[in-house]
């Protein structure tokens, strides 16, 4: 596995919805211009919109465990 796939990777798995990297972006911490910055938060909005629901449907779908955990963590009272 190269150097940037395993990078990939890594981001990958150490996130739920943001990277390290967007959330610094995002919070200002990162010394970046205004314009990626506002790039970075286009991008996790769209994130949002177009696959989170499709993943929750198929977690309720396919995975019961984790539709539960993540509706938990997302909803208040678990309710959607």
């Amino acid at each position: 596995m190269g150097i940037s796939k395993t990078m990939e990777v890594m981001s990958e798995e150490d996130r739920a919805l943001l990277t390290d990297r967007e959330k610094e972006i995002i919070s200002g911490e990162a010394d970046v211009s205004d314009n990626y910055r506002y790039k970075m938060e286009s991008i996790v909005r769209n994130r949002i919109r177009k696959r989170l629901g499709e993943d929750i449907d198929f977690l309720e779908e396919h995975f019961d465990e984790a539709y539960e955990i993540a509706t938990e963590a997302v909803c208040k009272d678990g309710v959607r």
